[in-house]
């Protein structure tokens, strides 16, 4: 773009970086190579916005280090997950006996660690609009380590407690982050398969989390499940320092702004986020409503949310959070297993997630079906489809499960029960990720945080009413019931694609 100054009182602004810029008007790194037109503009007062060339695009980043950064950012986001139902084990043979606590007071460690997976996105995920992804990531990660050695080596239950509680707080940032940074560095349509990739990761986390906790409990003392997460944290930050780029593009100007500033000793270069009034006390407080701002003046996040928090997302997860509680005495109970043969009991959950993850391509060929219909501009609502199929696969799971957890019957059959519901899970979830991010790209971290944020609040009850409602209505009722639910619930995502497609037919509907 050529340098121009206008004649107006009003300082002008110009874009340096374009890649519509003509070569000899492109700012170099060092001060010699400026071009004298910009020395005339400095006389001028003009102030000059940057922008990124190609090459700084994250979206233009080799496939090697995009998809590095995808893997990485999805293993912490595992190890974060994981950790919360770690805990699910060192309670009978640890936390009570040490600590003289009841069973209530043991499980309120994996629900106090939900409770901060809920609450921390609200913070963690809109701040990552002001101070990049990446610094979130680190800051968010180290925060994670350091807290743990409090929970490993607490001597009481209040400090194992509370550090638990902190732990999930500071490191939810992959929980709405993450989405974010997907949509940063891949286009609408290549988005789903990272996407896929790192939908699966946090909620297989927990399944992931059962089984390796199983397995230290069974041979080793309770402490070891923490020690063994430290050493794991510890590996994640290490990746992710060496294999994350930053991605925020506003945050990458900001950056460029900051080095063209300091090279050249030119002041006037700036980036659009730089111009922003807000400051720290005001960010905190846009942090905080801006996720619940969008969910009132977005009509289908709002919908997708309620969508989510009534029966897929937050119902579910929910339910996988109650099965941390209630396997052991399912397993355990009816079959007799032990702690480490317990902690496998979950692999059919697991399973059956990896399965909905090897299904990507089936979703692609649709998307792209889709795509070349509407002449490459598909409406968000194509992105419900998998949804669709995983709402009639979750009640089939859980009353698979229900109806034959029977001594009678042999344990791998309510276990290989429990995969579809595990395959309509990931659906569900990468159905609604997927749409937020496609759908509110750059603001994509908060509505990423209202979404953790409500699904979460429902993994903070679920574990402590697990024991209780089992204990009334039996092992076959109690999940009957639930599965009972989630089949009312199962028309939802084809009423949500319906009021999708009518939004965008009659735009005067929205709020806004």
């Amino acid at each position: 773009m050529s340098a121009t100054v206008s004649a107006q009182p009003l300082p002008t602004v110009e874009v340096l970086g374009s890649t519509e810029a003509e070569p000899s008007k492109k700012l170099q790194r060092h001060g010699s190579d400026i071009p004298s037109s910009l020395s005339s503009e400095k006389a001028a007062g003009a102030e000059i916005e940057v922008s990124l060339e190609d090459i700084e695009d994250p979206k233009e980043m080799s496939p090697l280090r995009r998809w590095a950064a995808v893997f990485v950012i999805s293993s912490a986001a595992l190890c974060v997950t994981a950790a919360s139902s770690m805990a699910s084990f060192t309670i009978s043979d640890g936390l009570e006996p040490d600590y003289h606590i009841n069973y209530e007071a043991g499980i309120s460690s994996v629900s106090l660690y939900a409770g901060g997976l809920a609450i921390g996105p609200l913070f963690l995920g809109p701040l990552s609009e002001f101070f990049g992804r990446n610094g979130i990531y680190t800051a968010s990660h180290t925060a994670f380590l350091l807290l743990n050695f409090p929970v490993a080596f607490a001597n009481n239950a209040p400090v194992h407690l509370i550090f638990r509680f902190l732990t999930g707080f500071v490191g939810s940032a992959f929980l709405s982050v993450g989405g974010a940074s997907m949509g940063d560095m891949f286009p609408n349509e290549t988005v789903a398969n990272p996407m896929a990739i790192y939908t699966v990761s946090p909620l297989i986390g927990p399944v992931f989390g059962t089984s390796i906790s199983g397995f230290i409990n069974q041979h080793l003392d309770w402490r070891w499940t923490y020690y063994i997460l430290i050493i794991w944290c510890v590996f994640e930050l290490a990746l992710l320092v060496l294999f994350v780029p930053e991605t925020y593009v506003p945050y990458l100007l900001t950056m460029k702004a900051r080095r063209l500033r300091r090279d050249t000793g030119d002041t006037r270069y700036f980036a659009p986020l730089e111009k922003s009034s807000h400051k720290i006390l005001r960010t905190i407080q846009i942090s905080c409503v801006k996720p619940f701002s969008m969910m009132l003046y977005e009509p289908m996040l709002l919908l997708v949310d309620i969508w989510q928090v009534h029966s897929w997302m937050a119902l579910i997860l929910g339910i996988v959070y109650l099965t941390f509680a209630v396997f052991p005495v399912i397993f355990g109970g009816v079959y007799h297993f032990n702690v480490q043969m317990t902690g496998l009991s979950f692999l059919g959950i697991g399973i059956g997630m990896i399965f909905a993850t090897a299904s990507q391509p089936v979703w692609n060929a649709i998307n792209r079906r889709e795509t070349k219909k509407y002449n490459g501009m598909p409406p968000p609502e194509v992105r419900l489809y998998p949804g669709m199929v995983g709402g009639l696969l979750i009640p089939l799971g859980l009353f698979w499960f229900a109806f034959t957890i029977y001594p009678s019957v042999h344990w791998i059959v309510p276990i290989v029960g429990s995969a579809p519901f595990g395959t309509g899970f990931i659906l569900c979830a990468s159905t609604v990720f997927t749409f937020i991010v496609s759908t509110y790209r750059e603001h994509s971290a908060s509505g990423m945080a209202s979404n953790a944020f409500l699904r979460s609040m429902f993994c903070v009850a679920f574990p402590l009413i697990a024991r209780p409602m089992f204990k009334r209505l039996g092992n076959v009722g109690a999940m009957a019931l639930l599965a009972g639910l989630t089949l009312c619930m199962a028309p939802l995502p084809y009423v949500s694609f319906f009021m999708a497609a009518f939004s965008h037919s009659h735009p005067k509907s929205r709020i806004v």
